[in-house]
């Protein structure tokens, strides 16, 4: 199917099963007094690709029971579509579906963010692995609070709660580059935590101690949890690492916090991601991995499933010139030794293929 007039007819309601026509380009279903009258308004103004989003995503309104029912009934129908058209069609179907990333490599990019690294990390946690990610939407509905969800759902499961490698999200218009990545002993080293004053490091390990050793007790426990053991991760250390940007200030202390100077919010669009480890270059290289995919995946949603109003200037975003869930832009961010020699660069050509199932990369 590639073309279809229903206009003026006496249609309540538009079927789902549509958005599943690879091929449909053109279609009409003005004059038709629709039930969702948000929908009604998107038919009498809005691109056929924007309004067939729209039908993928269940509409507005309904449940996450019925959304959900609505996937496996998608599913299904993939399944049968594949049974009945042979591979190529539903090859075309799944690419249409699939996250697109484009990648900006550094070559092309007139301000490329360089983090030079200090020898003294070596000793403390060597790996950093950085990117900047461009286009993202966090301010319909929860986005916000399902992006910070999110990660801390990442630092429990791939990250082994902090213990093999840890996130540091930023919002970029915040960061004054360059950055440095080094070491500052404990009784020197200075931040604003995430909703916390400026405080000492090591005062800080310490209070977390503490609010660690009290969380033990009350919910009697022989050993603190182990969303805490990462604290124990700096036991012992001369010094501590730390993100240092272009005016002397900390914005990240791992693995313990990031700051409150280069905080993630709802009017953020780029990001400036950095993943740490003291154990491999490669962990830090598969949970940025990880990190870039699960982003996409909540930016599309953010775009499918509008929340809200459904006011006219949302639907202007939603349906607005050629908008078609725009790639998400990853730019490369090369780490230098003090002396500028690279060590590492991401996204390289090889980076991204673990995701690579869910995510087309443009290069």
């Amino acid at each position: 199917l590639q073309s279809l007039d229903v206009a003026n007819n006496q249609l309540r309601e538009l079927p789902a099963a549509l958005a599943d026509c690879p091929r449909l380009k053109e279609a009409n279903f003005r004059g038709n007094q629709l039930r969702d009258k948000r929908l009604e308004k998107m038919v009498n103004g809005c691109q056929t690709k924007a309004i067939l989003e729209y039908l993928r995503a269940g509409g507005r309104g309904k449940g996450k029971v019925e959304n959900a029912r609505e996937e496996v009934r998608k599913k299904k129908r993939e399944k049968q579509q594949k049974k009945d058209s042979g591979d190529g069609e539903q090859d075309e179907v799944e690419e249409a579906s699939r996250l697109l990333v484009k990648v900006l490599h550094v070559s092309e990019n007139p301000a490329p963010l360089v983090v030079k690294v200090s020898p003294g990390v070596k000793d403390v946690r060597a790996f950093i692995v950085c990117c900047v990610l461009k286009g993202v939407n966090l301010k319909p509905g929860n986005a916000l609070k399902r992006f910070l969800t999110m990660q801390t759902k990442l630092h429990e499961d791939i990250c082994e709660k902090r213990t093999v490698a840890t996130i540091a999200t930023h919002d970029l218009q915040l960061v004054k580059a360059p950055l440095t990545y080094g070491v500052q002993p404990p009784d020197e080293l200075k931040i604003v935590p995430l909703g916390r004053k400026e405080i000492k490091a090591k005062d800080l390990l310490r209070q977390l101690q503490l609010e660690a050793e009290e969380q033990r007790k009350q919910k009697k426990r022989q050993n603190v949890s182990g969303l805490h053991k990462y604290l124990q991760l700096l036991d012992g250390k001369d010094n501590y690492p730390c993100l240092v940007d272009a005016e002397g200030a900390v914005i990240s202390f791992p693995p313990i916090t990031n700051s409150e100077k280069t905080k993630i919010r709802k009017e953020t669009q780029d990001l400036f991601l950095e993943v740490t480890s003291d154990t491999s270059l490669q962990i830090c290289k598969d949970v940025m991995d990880t990190l870039i995919l699960k982003i996409a995946e909540l930016n599309r949603s953010a775009l499918e499933n509008r929340e809200g109003s459904g006011s006219d200037v949302e639907l202007d975003a939603l349906c607005g010139p050629g908008n078609t869930n725009p790639p998400l832009v990853v730019e490369q961010v090369r780490v230098v030794d003090m002396d500028g020699n690279l060590k590492v660069l991401y996204p390289s050509k090889t980076d991204l293929a673990t995701v690579s199932s869910l995510l087309t990369v443009i290069r």
